[in-house]
């Protein structure tokens, strides 16, 4: 503003609530102007044309008819994982519920079956009685699972093998062992759909005993090209032979594909490809930016091609050097933009 006199007005629109429901956002179109042209600063360098589209869903199972088995689950703790996040720890709390069952023997099969998997999980006897098992693993976005490793999916799987020991049949658990499990592209499930935006990505953000219900959310990110209807037709039909299992969608955001010949595109490329003697093209991913919230708006940086993604990671930071060269890059943009 000491530099450059504005044609237009020009606003800062700062949200607060981006990992969760978007209720900011949704205040401020309510209440003030829509912006004609814009960018998001919450993505990669050179630009954005495409962002997948985002699932977030529940399979769910009334817990209500286990409380009597020989080991019951007490409680379940992910540590406050948001659900678009890979969780990096999640602990769960067993009880035995039988004289039979003796705590040493549960304690070595469990040593068994994580050994077999190479988990990292600890088993921590509280009692004789109880114990809590607690797994770790590697934080980073939902977008890119392949970045981190996944704490819920490792504990779900040893769960599903400790219940099988005693032979306790929990439906929730042998479906996602057999179509889950720790892979994150869905392909069990007949969904790992690719197309110029990615593959789908699959993340289990969350795993609860909620109200005598035990349930595992999902967070998927679909490519553009793929219809939602295939996908909750693909879970429909893998839980329905398990009558216990249910399936919930509790949110969607659509995707965001804008044409890489669009005047928008085009010229924020071109000044991140001038201001850094590059030649790069715009490219798709699978985060979900506020570019979504207004119509002629893309995410555009403030990641460097190239640069580790710390995105959602422990220790996440942004080098000060790229970060003053991204603010050039931004006052480029807006001078250019406020020729439009």
């Amino acid at each position: 503003m000491e530099n450059y006199k504005t044609n237009k007005r020009i606003r800062l629109i700062l949200g607060l609530n981006e990992e969760n429901d978007w209720k900011c956002i949704d205040y401020y179109k309510k209440h003030e102007e829509i912006p004609s042209v814009s960018f998001s600063p919450d993505a990669d360098f050179p630009c954005i044309y495409a962002e997948k589209s985002i699932l977030t869903s529940y399979l769910k199972m009334d817990y209500s008819n286990f409380l009597n088995k020989d080991i019951i689950i007490k409680n379940i703790d992910t540590f406050g994982n948001a659900i678009n996040v890979v969780p990096k720890t999640c602990s769960v709390t067993l009880q035995i519920n039988s004289t039979v069952i003796q705590m040493d023997q549960l304690i070595e099969n469990l040593k068994n079956i994580i050994s077999e998997n190479n988990f990292e999980i600890d088993i921590y006897k509280i009692d004789e009685i109880e114990l809590k098992l607690t797994s770790y693993g590697i934080a980073s976005h939902a977008a890119h699972p392949d970045l981190g490793i996944n704490a819920i999916s490792r504990l779900l799987v040893v769960l599903y093998k400790l219940f099988k020991i005693y032979k306790i049949q929990i439906d929730l658990f042998d479906f996602f062992n057999t179509y889950i499990n720790t892979d994150y592209n869905g392909k069990n499930l007949g969904i790992n759909f690719e197309d110029e935006t990615g593959i789908l990505t699959l993340n289990v953000g969350d795993f609860r005993l909620k109200n005598n219900y035990l349930e595992i959310g999902l967070n998927i990110r679909i490519p553009v090209t793929v219809d939602i209807i295939e996908i909750g037709n693909s879970f429909i039909k893998y839980t329905s032979p398990y009558i216990n299992i249910d399936f919930d969608t509790i949110s969607y955001k659509p995707a965001l594909y804008i044409s890489k010949e669009n005047k928008l595109i085009k010229t924020l490329c071109s000044i991140y490809n001038k201001e850094t003697n590059s030649n790069l093209k715009p490219i798709a991913i699978g985060g979900a930016t506020y570019a979504r919230a207004f119509n002629n708006c893309v995410s555009f940086g403030p990641n460097f091609p190239g640069d580790i993604d710390m995105c959602h990671k422990v220790d996440e930071f942004i080098d000060i050097d790229k970060l003053i060269l991204s603010c050039k890059i931004y006052a480029k943009a807006i001078i250019e933009l406020d020729k439009y």
